[in-house]
């Protein structure tokens, strides 16, 4: 180590010592880095210490140059994380570096929590470290002042980049660090920190811009995290397995480890299976009332603050959470994790694993419950792919124009901007590298005037050009777009409060619809009556009753990764070879034996397609394993083409691992394959003939015309109701459609429906792979019991009470289970 370095790093060393720890070599790596003028992104796995891998070396800079006890006016340091549940464990972690320093250094929060007398305070007096959310840097980058306010920032560290790369928020960070980058008189260090993905150099270059790619370094910690990934086995497996019938019924195996556990998180892929399980936990084990509680993002902030506080102080035996609790929040009692149901993606579940044994060295411990026997084949996958280190990439989005819009409004309501600085700024990023200088003209005419269509309408010429100063003057205008600085778009969310007071969390305003006065609910653990709605406020009392209904959150459904399907299918090659080394595919073993029987095991080889006749009608299954979404799209293709055959109709069911057609004729699936079913000859043309994609569009569109400005979704309490906003994005896109074929904004809510929903460069893949495959066509007389919970779905959609439905799903079962046993 150089000695003027091994100086520079004395205090940092001196520290780790006083509390008895010794720093990793890539601590020490990120601080020598930083030290050097570097940027780059630090790999590293959660609990390794990698917060004080970067706020370290920013201290030691300071102390290079100045004394403890000075005081410096301005903010320094930038954190940004991307959870509001991460930012107050790591002010936390920050500050107490400092003051065990004597650094007169404060270190303040700023997310959409930060109350407004804070915010005045820290503009008034600015904190020298700033911890602080995508969007808060944006209602910053909206105020006058905030070029004197950002320009003597040092240093720039985005927390859990992998989280937002890839995503609108992601880059609307970029663009932010763009601006950032030109304010100072000295070179910006950029740093992210990022779990293991599999594209790191990739990330890199996405944090790091085109500016600094280059230059830029990757620190990869070299800690061996030790991740135990337990199953938990039914006693005995139903040959014909069913999503969601399985995972509560081993409820009295996952009590004893909760018991036996200091704390446990258990982590479900949805909010309302958060309800659901919390409510069935309490009533398998009401021992543990009191020590229980429940985490998501919809319910109250004040109310998820208590349920960390509690966590971290030792007080709860068990969280039951979403991807809520996702992120590095430092929660050291937490030696087990669970999580119920297929992860649906390595990475996700090896960060999920993390959440215990936070301490370096110590091991993660996970348990995996299936919902249905079947996802067991996935709790093998998982413990492969982890071990083999294999993780899947997260792809950066590029050219989000809607994103770019809300950006120049921004810089419009804070003095104005000069549109030939900014493109210069903006071309650093790696998301706007390409961008064209006919789509930059077409931004600046649409700020100005609204466009093609809108320009006679005053209220879409929000900018005005003024000397070659972009600006925004009219202060509605203003106001309008500060509240709606952001790119997280979702239904409404309407608060849920007690008649009596006392607010308990948000709702989706497309749920709550749904209800009438008196109808019961479950929400945040508790059984609630819903009495009216009220200023956008919805009112409730407390219920006796012990039925209720669940809220449906949007955005529940994950698809599955194509790496994590890509194992599955080797781990049910190897067992149709006769190979079951896993304890999972041991368990599973008369399950698989049955669809050998029966039909055939799939293969990384083959294209399994089953037909079968039963009292619902003709069924073709077939099973591409390659995710929900790329089945509903190949579903509707695959019926397209066999009915241009013969002129019949269909229903359709899929799920991660394949898709059935639903006829009342008889399919002809054999001429159908014999004519190149899966030819990817005009396939996209007979994507957009099978599925409405115009429709699609229009959908995806709303959330677009939100963040580019073109709607406004109401003032703190007056919200427009989710209709309206649809209903109001709706005639935009209708007469952009008609009259503006060219508007960029519709050209990418198509894109944006391709890529995100259908899945379009995977859905290519997938014909690909089906055509290179060899395709086995097997007649069977019942259904397979790979074919089972997709046949469930079918039952499902009939009109019938939950108990009624459950019911027939049971006695359809018990008949294969007879047929079976013959």
């Amino acid at each position: 180590m150089d000695q003027s370095l091994n100086k520079d790093l004395l205090p940092a060393l001196q520290w780790f010592e006083s509390k008895k720890w010794t720093p990793h070599q890539f601590q020490i790596d990120a601080w020598q880095a930083f030290l050097e003028g570097k940027s780059g992104l630090l790999n590293a796995p959660t609990g390794s210490g990698k917060t004080y891998a970067l706020w370290m070396p920013c201290i030691l800079e300071f102390l290079k140059n100045h004394e403890p006890s000075e005081v410096l006016p301005e903010v320094q340091v930038l954190w940004v994380t991307p959870l509001r549940a991460l930012a107050k464990d790591i002010q936390r972690a920050m500050q107490q570096v400092c003051d065990d320093l004597d650094l007169r250094w404060s270190v303040g929060l700023r997310t959409g929590d930060t109350t407004t007398t804070e915010r005045q305070k820290q503009k008034k007096k600015a904190p020298q470290a700033l911890v602080i959310t995508p969007e808060s840097i944006h209602v910053l980058l909206s105020q006058s002042d905030y070029p004197n306010f950002f320009k003597s920032i040092k240093a720039i560290v985005v927390d859990e980049w992998h989280e937002i790369l890839g995503t609108k928020r992601g880059v609307a960070l970029e663009l932010a660090i763009s601006r950032l980058k030109s304010l100072t008189d000295h070179r910006l260090k950029i740093w992210g920190i990022s779990a293991t993905i599999g594209n790191l150099p990739q990330a890199k270059r996405v944090i790091l811009g085109e500016d600094l790619n280059i230059a830029g370094v990757v620190i990869r910690a070299e800690i061996e995290k030790k991740v135990e990934v337990i199953s938990i086995l039914p006693d005995e497996v139903e040959k014909f397995p069913w999503t969601g019938h399985l995972g509560t019924k081993l409820l009295p195996k996952i009590i004893p480890i909760v018991e036996q556990s200091k704390s446990t998180l258990l982590f479900t892929n949805t909010r309302s299976q958060t309800e659901l399980w919390y409510q069935a936990i309490l009533n398998q084990a009401p021992q543990l009332a009191g020590t229980i509680a429940m985490h998501h993002g919809s319910m109250d902030h004040d109310i998820r603050g208590w349920v960390e506080d509690a966590l971290h102080e030792e007080k709860l035996k068990l969280v039951v959470c979403t991807s809520s609790l996702d992120l590095g929040v430092d929660f050291r009692p937490v030696d087990t994790v669970i999580q119920v149901g297929g992860p649906k993606g390595i990475s996700r579940f090896f960060q999920r694993a993390g959440r215990s044994g936070h301490r370096p060295g110590e091991v993660s411990k996970i348990y995996f419950v299936p919902t249905h026997s079947l996802e067991l084949v996935e709790g093998a996958a998982l413990r492969e792919s982890i071990e083999e280190k294999t993780f899947e990439s997260r792809k950066p989005l590029e050219k989000s124009l809607d994103v770019l819009v809300q950006y120049l409004v921004t810089l419009a309501v804070s003095g104005g901007f000069r549109p030939l600085q900014i493109l210069e700024e903006i071309k650093t990023t790696y998301s706007y590298r390409l961008l064209t200088g006919e789509e930059w003209n077409w931004c600046l005419d649409f700020i100005t005037s609204g466009g093609k269509t809108l320009g006679q309408y005053d209220e879409f010429a929000r900018v005005y050009n003024e000397d070659g100063v972009y600006k925004i003057i009219n202060k509605k205008a203003a106001t309008r777009h500060k509240l709606s600085i952001g790119t997280i778009v979702g239904d409404p969310a309407l608060k849920v409060k007690f008649l009596s007071g006392g607010h308990i969390g948000t709702i989706e305003e497309s749920f709550i619809s749904r209800l009438s006065p008196g109808n019961t609910f479950w929400f945040a653990g508790r059984n609630l009556e819903f009495v009216r709605i009220k200023d956008l406020t919805v009112l409730v009392k407390m219920s006796n009753k012990k039925s209720g209904i669940t809220p449906q959150w949007m955005g529940g459904r994950l698809p599955l990764s194509s790496m994590l399907a890509e194992k599955i299918k080797e781990k049910l090659e190897l067992a149709a070879e006769g190979l079951f080394d896993d304890v999972e595919m041991q368990t599973i073993k008369p399950i698989l034996d049955l669809q050998s029987s029966w039909s055939e095991i799939p293969t990384r080889k083959s294209l399994l397609i089953e037909k079968t006749k039963s009292r619902f009608g003709h069924h073709v299954f077939i099973y591409p394993f390659e995710g929900m979404f790329v089945h509903e799209v190949l579903a509707a293709v695959t019926a397209l083409r066999i009915s241009r055959i013969l002129p019949i109709s269909f229903s359709m069911s899929m799920n991660d691992y394949g898709f059935e057609l639903l006829s009342d004729q008889e399919i002809p699936i054999e001429e159908a394959l014999e004519v190149d079913l899966f030819s990817e000859d005009e396939l996209m043309q007979d994507v957009y003939e099978s599925i409405n994609m115009t429709e699609m569009a229009q959908r995806q569109f709303r959330d677009i015309a939100t963040i580019s400005g073109l709607i406004f979704q109401g003032y703190p309490g007056k919200n427009v109701k989710s209709k309206h906003l649809q209903a109001s994005s709706g005639i935009i896109f209708k007469v952009f459609e008609e009259y503006d074929k060219d508007n960029l904004l519709v050209r990418q809510s198509m894109e944006e429906v391709m890529n995100m929903q259908l899945e379009h460069s995977r859905l290519f893949e997938a014909v690909r792979r089906i055509n290179q495959h060899k395709i086995v066509l097997k007649h069977t007389k019942k259904p397979t019991p790979f074919a089972f919970p997709i046949l469930v779905d079918t039952v499902r959609r009939q009109k019938l009470t939950s108990e009624q439905i459950t019911d027939r799903i049971v006695k359809l079962q018990r008949q294969l289970e007879l047929e079976a046993n013959k």
